[in-house]
This record gives C-alpha cells, sequence and structure tokens, in this order.
C-alpha cells in the first residue's frame, strides 16, 4: 500500500494517524474502522515482537489502512523482515546526520540504491507471485522512510538529511529534541527549532509530521501551523484516558 504524506494543507485533508503499543491485531482494526489514514506500529517504545508486529502489519492491509511500523533502531535486519512483512514504510529514531540517514535509507531500498536484500517469496512479493521487478519496483518507489529529528543537531543538518537519496520524509520527536536540548515544552525556543525544521522540509518539498496526545485541537493546530501528517495519540493512552474518565465520572459527587 502507497502512502502519501506529502502536503494538504488543512486538518480535513492532511494525513492523520496514530500509534499502536498494545501487541493485538484489534487495535488497529479499531484505528482503520475510527477513519485514521495510517497507522505506526511502535517497536521502540513498546514491547512488540516481530510477530506482534506482522500480524498488525496484516491486519491493517486487510483493513485498508496504512502500517508504517517505527522500528528500534538502524539496523538493517529488522528494517528488511518488517518491509517484507508489508509495511508501506518506517520511521527511524534518531537520526541526526547524513551519515545515519544514509544507513536507513540503504537498508529501506534495494541495489544498487541501498542494500536491502532480496525477499522475492516474502508476502510483500505475495509469496513469490509478484513479478521481481514490481517487488523491486515498490521496495524502491512506494516504501517510505521518514527520518525522525529528535535532537539540535537533527535540527541542524535537517536539510541534508532530507536531500539523502531514499529519505521521504521527517518526523518531529519534540519530547525527545526537549529533553536532549533541555528546553521546555512549551517553550519558544523549542517552537523555533521545530519550524526550522518545518520550513527546510517545505523548502525541499518534502513531507514532515508532528505527534500530539489524544486531542483534536492540538493535531488541529499541527495542521494549522504547516506539519503535513499528524499522528495523535495512541491505543493505551486512548484506553486509559476513557477508562480513567469512565471511572472519575461515574462516581463524581452528584
Amino acid at each position: 500500500m502507497r502512502l502519501n504524506l506529502r502536503r494538504n494543507g488543512t486538518p480535513e485533508t492532511g494525513k492523520l494517524g496514530t500509534w499502536v503499543k498494545l501487541g493485538a491485531l484489534e487495535s488497529v482494526e479499531i484505528m482503520a474502522y475510527a477513519g485514521f489514514d495510517f497507522v505506526v506500529i511502535d517497536m521502540e517504545h513498546a514491547p512488540l515482537s516481530l510477530p506482534d508486529v506482522y500480524t498488525q502489519i496484516v491486519t491493517a492491509l486487510a483493513n485498508d489502512i496504512a502500517p508504517l511500523v517505527r522500528v528500534p533502531d538502524h539496523g538493517g535486519s529488522t528494517i528488511q523482515r518488517v518491509l517484507d512483512a508489508g509495511a508501506a514504510g518506517i520511521l527511524a529514531p534518531h537520526v541526526d546526520t547524513v551519515e545515519q540517514a544514509r544507513k536507513v535509507a540503504a537498508a529501506t531500498r534495494f541495489p544498487p540504491t541501498g542494500a536491502r536484500g532480496s525477499g522475492g517469496t516474502s508476502r510483500a512479493a505475495r509469496w513469490g507471485l509478484l513479478p521481481r521487478a514490481e517487488y523491486l519496483r515498490v521496495g524502491n518507489e512506494d516504501v517510505l522512510c521518514i527520518a525522525q529529528l529528535e535532537s539540535a543537531l537533527a535540527i541542524d543538518n535537517v536539510s541534508e538529511i532530507l536531500a539523502v537519496p531514499g529519505i521521504d520524509g521527517a518526523f518531529v520527536g519534540a519530547a525527545d529534541l526537549a529533553l536532549e536540548t533541555g528546553l521546555a515544552a512549551g517553550s519558544l525556543e523549542l517552537a523555533a527549532l521545530c519550524e526550522k525544521a518545518r520550513d527546510a522540509a517545505h523548502a525541499l518539498d518534502a513531507p514532515i509530521g508532528w505527534a500530539v496526545g489524544s486531542n483534536p485541537q492540538a493535531a488541529r493546530r499541527a495542521y494549522d501551523r504547516g506539519f503535513d501528517f499528524v499522528v495523535a495519540g495512541n491505543d493505551l493512552s486512548m484506553l486509559a484516558e476513557t477508562a480513567t474518565g469512565l471511572v472519575a465520572e461515574t462516581r463524581a459527587p452528584g
């Protein structure tokens, strides 16, 4: 499944996704029924195994929602396996330098562009039924490689990172950026760094994303600020917030 994250400009047309952290196919089904455009299956900050991720990718594709995977690191082995499972693309955490961007992009693309191995009998190749040329074309042209920008160094290098062949866009990890820089989450200084990344991406006609909590107003503001795609909330937080609210409101006096 090809996912277009390029600029759409408004909350009505911008692509909207959510994180999946629970190792259950029902999470992906629910997000599809809710109307999200994509899910990001989170291998970095959730204890998801490769079989968990595989099941969720299959479920997403069966329900016409694009499955991206946030891989835990830049290792080619995990990237290759989730792509051969049929993922629409990856988010690579902590891409700070051009060298790291090249490594991640190479792991995502087939030779001569990259170093991804051929899995011509994998699920992504329809168990060998997809013509080899089409399997290779999808891997090199349709699969997304998104670099997460989570440090001041990454922001400084954003134009060069996005210029690396095979890098399709960027995603600002504002929480880690605030942690790494020591800036307050709502500070003007942090906002300026994020806007610098946004402007650099748009100068190169590359999509750039932003994460918010389970808050539709915050998601709309992200689009209004010029971010192209938004990842809003996650399955576990939605469950926790709804459960807590239900108990609190039921037991509230009066």
